[in-house]
């Protein structure tokens, strides 16, 4: 199967999983990346390295303009908030 890269950017989703005490990240810009880190610094130095050998694995840089694309990184955390009670 080969990838191409159309876009200019790549964007990485990356959710926090409690019950692995880890960050997740996935993108479909970059097929086959998983990439987990148990903080937000630590998966980015991940990232950095994790796409563009998978870019390249997945044929994407063959004829690329490109040597740089922005890189967004969206993160979400669930967390609760205890209310207190008014009786």
């Amino acid at each position: 199967m080969e990838f191409e890269m159309n876009g200019a950017s790549i964007l990485v989703r990356a959710m926090w999983d409690s019950e692995a005490g880890v960050w997740v990240a996935t993108s479909s810009d970059v097929p086959g990346l998983v990439a987990e880190a148990e903080t937000p610094d630590d998966l980015m130095r991940k990232l950095q390295i994790l796409i563009p050998e998978l870019l390249e694995e997945n044929g994407a840089l063959i004829d690329s303009e490109f040597t740089e694309v922005p890189l967004y990184v969206m993160s979400e955390q669930l967390s609760k908030v205890r209310l207190r009670s008014n009786t």
